[in-house]
This record gives C-alpha cells, sequence and structure tokens, in this order.
C-alpha cells in the first residue's frame, strides 16, 4: 500500500493564514479530500496522513471531521498546546479518535532555537507517549543542535524529521546539517520524512540532482525502514505538481530493492504512525 506520510487541508483563511504571501498565490484556496482524492488516484497512491498546518485544536477538530467522513485519510497529526498545564486531560479526551496518530508543533516558528528543549515543552511531549502519540518535528537546520538533545530525552518515543529539516538545496550546502542529521539518526526511534523538498528549491529551476545529495545523507543514516515519502500537498504546488513530486523520490529509490521500496512508500508511515 502506497501512504503519502505527509499532506495538508485547509479552508483558506486570509488572516490566519497569512503566512501564504503574494508569492504563493496557487494555493491562496481551499483545499479539501474532494480535490486531493483524484490526485491519489491518478498517482497510485492509496492513502494519506494529514497534518496540521494551524496552530489550534480548531484545526485538529476540522483534520479529524475530514478523515471521518473520507477513508482514504488514514491518520491526523493534529496540534493542541503541549506546553498545557492541563494537557493531559486533553490528551484523554482525544485518545478516543482512532485516527488521531500523533500531534506537531510549528517549531521553526519559534524564535528561541531552544524552544523544544524547554522544560514544559518536554512534558507535554512526555504526555503524548504516555498516551501513545507520535511526534512530528518541524525544524530549520538552525534548531538541529537542539533537536539533536531532544531526541536524547526521548528515547522510547515515536519521533519522525519532516521535510529532512528543511536544508537548503538551493546553495547544496550540507556539511553541517549532514553531521546534525547522522547524529540524530542515532536514536532508532526517530525517522524522517522525504517531504517538503520542491519548497526549500529554486521553485523555477529545481533538478533532481539538486535533491540527491540529500537524500544520500538520510538514507545512509536513517536507512530505508525509518524513511517515508510525504508530498506536502498542496504546498508542493508552489514549485511541482503531485506526479513530479512522487517522481523526485520513486527514481532515487529505485536503486533500493523492492522491499525497501514499498516501506519508504508506505510501509514505514503505517508503522510509524499506527494506520
Amino acid at each position: 500500500m502506497v501512504i503519502d506520510a505527509h499532506q495538508h487541508f485547509w479552508q483558506y483563511d486570509p488572516v490566519r493564514d497569512a503566512w501564504i504571501d503574494d508569492s504563493m498565490q496557487v494555493i491562496r484556496r481551499d483545499f479539501f479530500p474532494e480535490h486531493l482524492e483524484p490526485v491519489l488516484a491518478a498517482n497510485g497512491v492509496h492513502g494519506c496522513v494529514a497534518v496540521q498546518a494551524d496552530q489550534s485544536e480548531n484545526e485538529t477538530a476540522f483534520l479529524l471531521g475530514l478523515a471521518d467522513k473520507h477513508p482514504f485519510i488514514k491518520g491526523v497529526v493534529g496540534w493542541t498546546d503541549l506546553r498545557d498545564p492541563h494537557l493531559r486531560d486533553r490528551l484523554a479526551a482525544y485518545a478516543a479518535h482512532p485516527k488521531l496518530k500523533g500531534f506537531r508543533h510549528i517549531v521553526q516558528g519559534e524564535p528561541d532555537v531552544n524552544f523544544l528543549l524547554g522544560d514544559d515543552f518536554c512534558h507535554g511531549i512526555a504526555a503524548l507517549a504516555e498516551f501513545g502519540f507520535s511526534y512530528d518535528i518541524l525544524v530549520y537546520p538552525k534548531q538541529l543542535a537542539a533537536t539533536a538533545a531532544f531526541v536524547q530525552k526521548f528515547p522510547d518515543h515515536r519521533l519522525v524529521i519532516d521535510h529532512l529539516a528543511k536544508p537548503d538545496f538551493k546553495t547544496g550546502e550540507l556539511d553541517e546539517w549532514a553531521a546534525y542529521m547522522r547524529r540524530i539518526a542515532q536514536a532508532p526511534n526517530v525517522y524522517c520524512k522525504l517531504s517538503g523538498l520542491v519548497t526549500e528549491a529554486d521553485w523555477q529551476h529545481w533538478q533532481q540532482e539538486h535533491f540527491e545529495p540529500f537524500l544520500d545523507v538520510v538514507l545512509e543514516c536513517f536507512g530505508p525502514n525509518r524513511l517515508m515519502f510525504g508530498s506536502d500537498w498542496p504546498v508542493c504546488l508552489l514549485a511541482a505538481e503531485y506526479a513530479q513530486v512522487k517522481n523526485i523520490v520513486t527514481t532515487y529509490i529505485s536503486k533500493l530493492s523492492t522491499a525497501e521500496q514499498n516501506n519508504i512508500m508506505g510501509g514505514n508511515a503505517i508503522s510509524f504512525y499506527h494506520l
């Protein structure tokens, strides 16, 4: 089964979604399951994981509502305030939703590069583990030192790095990023998503070879059993169509065994998110 481990839905709101600036006109509209389902079918993808794009519990409820109505949405990664002292009460309520698989915070938007290491935030992550929820790590390379320390705090928790931690595909500079990714990957409970590639590249002029040195690093250090394909649809539409995004990954992993390719294209997501 082929699973897209990372995509989004939204009903566009110009105030809430102010991050979608004038350069992103193509995604300044609604994106619902009825828009994605035929795209997945055309690309041989059987299901997806819907990931939060807005930091509100309304967003989590919105995604769960969509997942309840559309069987192809296999899981949801939502948002809740992980620093809330009453978090465990919230998680106990969320545990009743079988399609809610984990949570994410937009750490890349936090001004403190050590945000992940805050005591209140780490207490929240520990609570997620108690309820069986995974955590998606969304960071920039400048936050990878903190990320490396963070994953050491949670050796038994299911953690996944979104978008390869957004390295600089435009310049091709990868040494410092690669050193941190290798350190992080030493923790066997940490996975990495092959997602968000084209949006961190030159939108108009990206090429397959721009990504391959970075993909080489994560394949080497995470291995084929801890990597997952994700489209980052509809954000990917800024730079590529869905088929192009999928093809970047399938072309790269074509050198691997069939079993390894199947794991990256779906099996690992099924295992990690308990789909």
